[in-house]
C-alpha cells in the first residue's frame, strides 16, 4: 500500500494518517536461498534457526487481513525480527501501535502476548488473554500463507538474489489484487461505458 502511494507525497501523507486509526499486525518469515559463493556473504545470510542461508521478509497488514500495508524483503536471515522492525519503523507515524508475536517483546510500540515467567506457569486468565490476542493476530499468518502459495516465495530461491525484493513485491501485488485490496485507476474502457 505504501509503495503504491509513495510517488505522490499528498497521498502518502493521507495514507499514513489513515493508518494511525488501526493497530497494524507485523510478522516475519524466512525463505531459503542459494548458498552465496563469497565467504563473507555466506556468514551474513546463514541462519542458525533454519540451518541454511536465508532471506528474511517482514509483512505488515491491516486488522482482519484486509490489506498488505508494507513489505520489507531480502534482508539477511539471521537479523532478528525486532531489529528489522526498528530499522523500518520511521516509515510510519510515531503514534502508531502494532501487534506482534513474542519475537517483538521489548519494543514499546508493539503489543505482544504475555511471556511465561521463568520457572513458573501462566495463570488461566493469562492463557485466555494470550489465546484472544492470538485470535486477533492470526490474520498476518494467513496473509503470509497466501504469499507462500506461489512456489517462488515458498521453496529455495534459485533466481538472482538481487531480484528477490522485486519478486516478493510483485507477488504481494498479486495477492492484493486477489483479495480485492489493490486500488486501480479507471481505464478508458470503463470511462466510456459509464
Amino acid at each position: 500500500m505504501l509503495e503504491q502511494v509513495k510517488k505522490n507525497a499528498a497521498d502518502h501523507a493521507v495514507v499514513k494518517e489513515i493508518l494511525t486509526e488501526y493497530e497494524l499486525i507485523v510478522d516475519t518469515y524466512e525463505q531459503v536461498r542459494e548458498r552465496p559463493k563469497d565467504k563473507d556473504e555466506q556468514e551474513k545470510y546463514f541462519s542458525g534457526k533454519k540451518s541454511n542461508h536465508t532471506f528474511k521478509s517482514q509483512i505488515i497488514i491491516m486488522p482482519d487481513g484486509r490489506d498488505i500495508v508494507d513489505v520489507v524483503a531480502g534482508e539477511p536471515g539471521p537479523k532478528s525480527d525486532i531489529t528489522l522492525f526498528r530499522e523500518y519503523r520511521s516509515e510510519f507515524d510515531p503514534q502508531l501501535i502494532f501487534k506482534g508475536d513474542k519475537a517483538y517483546v521489548g519494543e514499546d510500540l508493539i503489543t505482544t502476548p504475555i511471556k511465561k515467567p521463568r520457572n513458573r506457569e501462566l495463570t488461566t486468565e493469562q492463557k485466555e488473554q494470550n489465546k484472544a490476542f492470538s485470535a486477533r493476530r492470526i490474520f498476518v499468518e494467513h496473509r503470509i500463507r497466501t504469499v507462500k502459495i506461489f512456489r517462488v516465495a515458498q521453496e529455495r530461491f534459485r533466481l538472482n538474489p538481487q531480484k528477490y525484493e522485486q519478486v516478493i513485491l510483485t507477488i504481494c501485488g498479486i495477492v492484493r489484487l486477489r483479495i480485492g485490496a489493490l486500488i486501480l485507476p479507471l481505464g478508458k474502457a470503463e470511462k466510456w461505458s459509464d
